[in-house]
């Protein structure tokens, strides 16, 4: 599966197109990870631990949205876009989402 945040493929067209296709999903904080983070915020610097969360979620949600593209016929993913939202207390959304399309090389 061919995924882009771009609007065409060079050397490629579009034969079909198949809609919008989107992945999702929610993730918590972890009272373990929250200790670490504390601390952090002391001495400064990246939170790893929730940077690793964070990157797992978006792994997770492309998945998703593939699965969705594949079922759908698609063989590419155009105009790819992530949104990340405050769901409630130490939750956080992520969404990514774009246009399955059957593509053929030119």
């Amino acid at each position: 599966m061919i995924i882009t945040s771009r609007n065409d493929l060079a050397g490629y067209r579009i034969v079909e197109e198949f809609g919008l296709v989107r992945g999702s999903t929610i993730r918590a904080r972890h009272l373990g990870r929250d200790i670490l983070a504390g601390l952090k915020t002391i001495v400064g610097g990246e939170i790893q631990e929730y940077t690793k969360m964070m990157a797992e979620a978006r792994e997770q949600a492309v998945d998703r949205m593939e699965a969705e593209a594949a079922a759908a016929g698609a063989n590419a993913i155009l105009c790819v876009r992530f949104s990340t939202s405050y769901i409630l207390g130490g939750t956080a959304e992520i969404v990514v989402y774009g246009s399955a399309v059957e593509v053929e090389e030119a």
